[in-house]
């Protein structure tokens, strides 16, 4: 059978893309890309047998070759196997990313999800247009007792290469993941903390002759503050800005806590943390349908996700490319739907398109730059020090 053109876009992307694998180990995450792409799935056994239709040969030895590329080397056969580094990938993973990267902007967003009773996935993503693309990731297994600071902190150490000096970089996290280490590592790599903390905390505002209650400062529905001061007491006392809103139509206000001067950054900003659960559904059930593997071993599931990575980067693209085409007679005279009304996700639409082109014989698209939206910067009012509380404007 001849070689698939889907197939020869991916080796010659992954030559250049992640040079610190084996020629070897790139073949094989090239065909898990290419069959992924093709079927909208990631399971083993119906990427082999695409595999084996689409190539030839036997579907259970390409899934023996499928299986071993995620194997340690103690559990392969044969002699002078080697297991995939997948962390050695992390900073090469960004870079390819960042590449299509219009802009000195980015988020990246911090958050933990978990496959039931057996793996918890700690994933650091870009976030990007309702999706989110993971960069880093650690994955340990489930209801066990493990300190996540750590991993965040290394993970975080690993991608700090690939980000371009001199980029904004905002890093989200939510209630669960605050940490006065992880806030200081974030400022240590020169980018900016955007951490939501529990109201239940205090602030003491710059200027002021007393600590303040979060609650007390954004009290109802329509008051946000903005300042600078230190936020909490006694051994957990943290120097930093405090930006807070409550907005009508919210059961509570948001509380986040950054480095940035209170005129430099926007509440609305800790908003785009959102899209990284929506990547978490497109793993699962939203597309990828991650949730059926019976994957127990958290080496083996790091390596997995590999190539889940790989391909809702390219299909983001191409279906970010697709929506902004006004002239394509898919969206009729009205021209592309705006973001709140999508027709459908951005991965789904570039792997629509990648159907499309296969189905009318024409060249498969190639996946281009990025366009990330402009970040909602609207600015809190500044905080005066003899007042606890502002009107939203």
């Amino acid at each position: 059978m001849g070689h698939p053109e889907g197939l020869s876009q991916w080796e010659d992307e992954l030559a250049s893309a992640l040079p610190v694998l084996a020629a070897a180990q790139r073949r094989v995450l090239a065909q898990w890309c290419f069959a992924m792409e093709a079927t909208g799935r990631c399971g083993t056994t119906t990427l082999a047998v695409f595999l084996a239709l689409a190539l030839g040969g036997a579907w259970g030895t390409v899934r023996q070759r499928l299986r071993e590329w995620y194997w340690d080397a103690e559990d392969k056969r044969g002699l002078d196997r080697r297991a995939v580094e997948v962390r050695a990938c992390f900073a090469p993973l960004a870079r390819w990313v960042l590449a299509r990267w219009p802009g000195t902007r980015l988020a990246l967003a911090l958050d933990a999800t978990s496959l039931g009773d057996r793996l918890t996935i700690l994933a650091v993503s870009v976030v990007y247009k309702g999706c989110a693309v993971p960069v880093a990731w650690k994955i340990l297994p489930a209801n066990r007792k493990h300190a996540w600071n750590p991993e965040w902190l290394a993970l975080l150490a690993l991608l700090a290469p690939a980000v371009p000096a001199g980029w904004q970089v905002i890093v989200l996290t939510d209630r669960g993941l605050y940490s006065r280490a992880l806030f200081r590592a974030i400022v240590g790599h020169g980018w900016h903390p955007f951490m939501r903390v529990n109201v239940q905390g205090t602030f003491h505002p710059a200027g002021s002759d007393r600590r303040e209650r979060l609650a007390d400062l954004v009290p109802r529905a329509g008051a946000s503050w903005a300042g600078a001061g230190v936020a909490f007491a006694a051994e957990a006392r943290l120097p930093c800005t405090l930006l807070a809103c409550w907005e009508a139509g919210h059961t509570g206000p948001w509380c986040i806590l950054t480095d940035l001067a209170p005129r430099d950054g926007a509440v609305g900003w800790y908003g785009l943390r959102n899209w990284i659960e929506h990547g978490f559904r497109l793993q699962k059930r939203g597309f990828w349908h991650w949730e059926h593997t019976r994957m127990v071993d958290p080496a083996r599931a790091e390596r997995a996700w590999l190539p889940m990575a790989l391909c809702t980067c390219k299909l983001l693209a191409l279906g970010d490319a697709l929506e902004q085409d006004a002239g394509l007679p898919l969206w009729g005279a009205a021209g592309p739907p705006p973001p709140r009304r999508r027709a459908t996700r951005l991965v789904r639409l570039g792997w629509l398109a990648l159907r499309a082109a296969q189905a009318a014989r024409r060249p498969l698209p190639h996946f281009g730059p990025l366009s990330p939206d402009p970040w909602p910067d609207r600015p809190l009012p500044a905080a005066s020090p003899h007042s606890s509380t502002q009107a939203a404007a």
